[in-house]
């Protein structure tokens, strides 16, 4: 979906795909036709956005066959579906029973995640529309924050700048231009947009710079616009932002909110749950952990890291962070100018939620991801942007 902004450029919303997971060049091509097309159809427009995921099998494939490459880009003419930005977060494996740690693996410090994020780079210069020239790719922010010691940490700022290069040449090559954004997560070396600012500025490339989610902003507790001034402040290009909300409990110490939130414990993937205190914040790695015994303080509220469908907020007692989603889109592109121009809703976690409120069939998903890009829509009209056909 396209909109046009008051200052005259074009602001991109799409859905990411991670949500579809699947490992191979045909898995990919299944989703396009069982699920993207279908959103499609249901918001009753000619072109719809995707935020690609590719794994590593499934990019390693187009990059090596330019006809499948072509094959792809054709499928998604015909589905009418459009590519200006791709998901380069998880590696392999997003859709196994239990992704949990390894969706950081493997990290910027491990030459396997250069390799794989400059072929994602060249995937994304072939599959961009004729009329539009930039393109972004979000990725982990350099690692999960055990075992990142000096020597990788030099290893990662050596990754990074060498894709950056590789992202002139392919620019030189191809008129086609491609910036990375590190997507700041509780947990990792990255947490917050104010630790991206140190790694960012050494850098020191407008090709490499940061990918906001508006969820993992709001599990960290960080003030949208205080955290997006800061970023303007310092230079540092806000290449991306994806458009997710987390759970939200006000009153974590209640029985009743407890059992709410224990619901929302599931196996799969990793739910990175804080709360502020006097002395800072304060947090666990997962949600079960918060839950058991005294692991987090409960005077305040907790926030945990776990996307919850944009336009269906969780039943009382619990709710979501839906106003900090809004604050930051204000601020992303409710200005003179834009700070990015492209948006994705990514809720990769419809199969994770309560057995109760999973889409048993693939209408049903397809109907919650429609009217979760519709909400978002809504939002960027009522903000002056202009849907375009």
């Amino acid at each position: 979906m396209r909109f046009r902004h008051p200052d005259g450029s074009t602001v991109h919303l799409a859905y990411c795909t991670n949500v579809h997971p699947a490992e191979t060049l045909d898995g990919v091509l299944a989703q396009l036709r069982d699920h993207c097309e279908p959103v499609r159809r249901r918001l009753g427009r000619d072109r719809l956005g995707i935020g690609l995921w590719l794994a590593r099998d499934a990019a390693h494939a187009l990059v090596t066959d330019p006809s499948a490459l072509r094959g792809l880009r054709n499928e998604l003419e015909h589905r009418g579906l459009e590519v200006v930005t791709l998901n380069g977060f998880p590696y392999e494996g997003f859709g196994a029973e239990e992704v949990k740690y390894r969706v950081y693996q493997p990290d910027w410090a491990d030459p396997e995640r250069l390799a794989h994020t400059t072929d994602l780079a060249r995937v994304l210069a072939q599959l961009l529309p004729d009329d539009v020239t930039e393109g972004s790719i979000s990725t982990l922010p350099l690692a999960w924050r055990t075992a990142y010691d000096q020597e990788r940490a030099t290893a990662a700022h050596t990754a990074l700048t060498t894709l950056a290069e590789r992202l002139d040449a392919l620019h030189e090559l191809t008129g086609r231009s491609l910036r990375i954004g590190l997507e700041p997560e509780p947990g990792c070396t990255v947490e917050t947009t104010r630790d991206a600012l140190a790694p960012l500025t050494a850098i020191g490339h407008d090709r490499i710079g940061i990918c906001v989610d508006t969820c993992h902003l709001a599990t960290s507790f960080e003030d949208p616009r205080t955290a997006l001034d800061a970023l303007a402040q310092a230079r540092v290009p806000i290449v991306k932002s994806q458009l997710s909300a987390a759970l939200h409990a006000e009153h974590p110490h209640l029985p009743e909110v407890r059992a709410a939130l224990a619901a929302f414990d599931e196996p799969r993937f990793l739910h990175q749950t804080r709360t502020r205190t006097a002395a800072g914040l304060r947090g666990t790695d997962d949600l079960g952990e918060a839950l058991a015994g005294d692991a987090l303080p409960d005077a305040s509220p907790w926030r945990a890291h776990f996307h919850v469908p944009l336009h269906a907020a969780p039943a009382a007692p619990l709710t979501s962070t839906l106003p900090v989603l809004r604050a930051a889109l204000t601020r992303l592109v409710g200005g003179p100018h834009p700070l990015t121009h492209h948006l994705e809703v990514e809720t990769y976690t419809w199969q994770a939620l309560p057995p109760e409120l999973r889409p048993r069939a693939r209408a049903q998903l397809a109907d919650g991801i429609a009217a979760e890009l519709t909400l978002a829509r809504d939002l960027l009209t009522d903000l002056g942007l202009k849907e375009l056909p």
